[in-house]
């Protein structure tokens, strides 16, 4: 597949919440990207702080900037933002920098539910701006990039919908199973939890630890039936349980389903490998993906296994939570919206050891 053209063009981005785990990433993706460079970078509970001191990791390129409160002015002209915030915050300043900036990413979960009605009931309150909803274009390329391409407002895929997501459609889409009773056993790194401390993220918590959380309840599962649903065209139910495990980063979906007619463990992977042929971030292989070998990269490794004695099918997929499950997510959305080659600025090659 086209990963787009090459350009000398730059664009000018910013950052709206910088100062948290998204935003660094997003910070030391732009500091290599060849065609965004950043102008604006906020972080209203860090204001007035170098992005340095808060982020060492960083000095060798952000030597003097600092972080700023919150102005739409200061968006002014831009090309891009990026919009990194806990969920409830983005869905009012979207409306305040519309119209300043030109494109807007927002990795947060406002705009990701096309039915405004869903978020009372998974998110506890109601959507202040449900008419921007539909103008929304679901930020996963994989799936959706035909959308993607010169879009104007994106709402990045979050990263445990992303990888259990990606690990079920191809059987869905291809008729392979039954589309009801899906099960997503999913673990997840602490800094999925965002940067501010939690009772259930402190390092005497997580240590040596492995815990469920958000039982029947957690927000994202009508994200990934909503995105399945979406790119198959056939309406399915999932069963979303998320474990915390005591890793900095990283997410692996182990998910199952019933096979409509009996299939093998490698016609299950030849499934997978010929759905995501071409694509440049995803990996498909007989080998078991783990999360280590996601760290740094943009790339989802994928397996499958079907139990001969059972007769169930076993998808699997994993990814950097911070890179493909966010940020890295929003600047290959990016590119895309900017019509940028797609793997500018990003790595298919992870950190090790």
């Amino acid at each position: 597949m086209s990963l787009g053209s090459s350009t000398s063009q730059h664009y000018k981005v910013g950052i709206v919440g910088a100062s948290g785990y998204t935003g660094v990433e997003l910070l030391r993706l732009l500091a290599g990207h060849p065609y965004l460079d950043l102008v604006v970078a906020t972080g209203d509970s860090k204001a007035g702080t170098a992005i340095a001191d808060l982020y060492p990791s960083l000095a060798g390129h952000y030597k003097d900037q600092k972080f700023q409160a919150f102005e739409p002015e200061d968006f002014d002209g831009l090309d891009l933002a990026f919009i990194g915030l806990p969920h409830g915050l983005s869905m009012d300043v979207v409306p305040r920098l519309r119209g300043k900036v030109g494109k807007i990413i927002d990795l947060g979960s406002d705009f990701r539910l096309t039915d405004p009605e869903l978020y009372p009931q998974w998110y506890g309150a109601n959507h202040t701006h449900p008419e921007l909803l539909g103008e929304f274009v679901y930020g996963l390329p994989e799936l959706f990039r035909d959308q993607l391409i010169g879009a104007e407002l994106i709402a990045a895929t979050g990263c445990n919908a992303a990888t259990s997501t990606l690990a079920l459609t191809p059987f869905v889409d291809g008729g392979y199973v039954k589309p009801e009773g899906l099960i997503v056993d999913l673990k997840t790194g602490v800094s999925g939890a965002g940067r501010p401390p939690k009772e259930t993220t402190t390092y005497c918590t997580v240590s040596d630890n492995v815990a469920p959380y958000a039982v029947l309840t957690h927000r994202h599962t009508p994200e990934i039936e909503q995105a399945i649903t979406a790119r198959t065209g056939t309406e399915v139910s999932v069963l979303f349980t998320p474990h915390l495990v005591p890793a900095n980063r990283g997410i692996l979906a182990t998910c199952y389903a019933e096979p409509k007619e009996p299939m093998t463990s490698e016609q299950a992977i030849e499934i997978l490998a010929d759905f995501y042929h071409g694509e440049p971030f995803v990996v498909v292989n007989e080998r078991v993906p783990t999360t280590k070998v996601t760290v740094g990269s943009n790339t989802v490794h994928m397996s499958a296994r079907v139990d001969p004695r059972t007769g169930r099918l076993i998808t699997m997929a994993s990814l950097d939570n911070l890179m493909k499950g966010a940020s890295g997510m929003a600047i290959q959305n990016a590119n895309l919206a900017l019509q940028l080659p797609e793997d500018s600025g990003l790595t298919t090659i992870g950190v090790y050891p």
